[in-house]
């Protein structure tokens, strides 16, 4: 987090993007619990949903590998999800709040014959939300685990920038509106604090490029002390061999 100067070579960002709410994509897996104050609203809910709400609970608890996908709604190729009584509903390019107001709506409209109270309310989550980080010191998918996780947190989480990786290249790999690009930014920098490199997203792929010359770069005094040692006996070596067919030959 360097102030950004030409001296230093540290490039200036401006504060351009907010956080802004994720919008969802094919792929995505959506958790979605409807609650009743009524009790048979929610006993038809409870029914219509087949229990997912509890199971998939159960499921997180448990951790039982990729038996979630059973209790989640997937967006389809065509930007839907099947959602039980409203059937096909158009979620992509959505984000939570929109489709837990969509389907409050919805969803009123099949309650008017059970109970007095005629009002639902939905809870809308995106779940398995993973990003992937590709660096010299390791790789590995990784958990965003709340709402908003910052380059620093996936970073850390990632297990720290390694020793031999180029901080001022900084690649995100991000799909956005159908479209994959490709952003590249100066880690360094203080000024990536609410610039569109900031937050990361789901499905991002972080790739941290390693610094030229590695194998060349000495890190400490012992790594350095034992390289100048093995090059002078590797000379001694060769100039030994070197009089020995002067000598012979004379």
């Amino acid at each position: 987090m360097q102030e950004p100067t030409k001296n230093n070579h540290i490039p200036s960002y401006s504060d351009t993007v907010s956080y802004e709410d994720y919008e969802l994509r094919m792929g995505d897996r959506l958790y979605i619990r409807v609650h009743s104050v009524d009790q048979q609203v929610q006993k038809l809910f409870s029914a219509a949903l087949g229990g997912r709400a509890d199971a998939y609970r159960m499921v997180n608890t448990a951790s039982q590998g990729n038996s979630s996908e059973l209790y989640t709604y997937l967006v389809m190729d065509d930007g839907t999800i099947d959602f039980p009584l409203v059937g096909r509903l158009y979620v992509r390019g959505m984000n939570t709040r929109q489709i837990k107001y969509r389907l409050e709506e919805e969803l009123t409209t099949y309650i008017k014959d059970y109970g007095d109270y005629k009002m639902v309310s939905v809870d809308v989550n995106v779940v398995q939300r993973m990003y992937s980080v590709i660096s010299e010191s390791g790789s590995g998918n990784f958990s965003i685990r709340r709402e908003k996780m910052t380059i620093y947190e996936a970073i850390a989480q990632a297990g720290d920038v390694g020793d031999w990786s180029d901080r001022s290249k900084v690649k995100i790999v991000r799909e956005k509106e159908g479209h994959t690009k490709v952003i590249e930014f100066d880690m360094r920098s203080k000024d990536i604090i609410n610039s569109e490199y900031y937050y990361v997203e789901p499905n991002d792929v972080i790739y941290l490029q390693q610094l030229p010359g590695k194998a060349f770069r000495v890190n400490n005094i012992a790594t350095a002390i034992a390289v100048t040692a093995t090059t002078i006996s590797f000379g001694g070596l060769v100039y030994g061999i070197v009089q020995r067919i002067i000598n012979a030959s004379k």
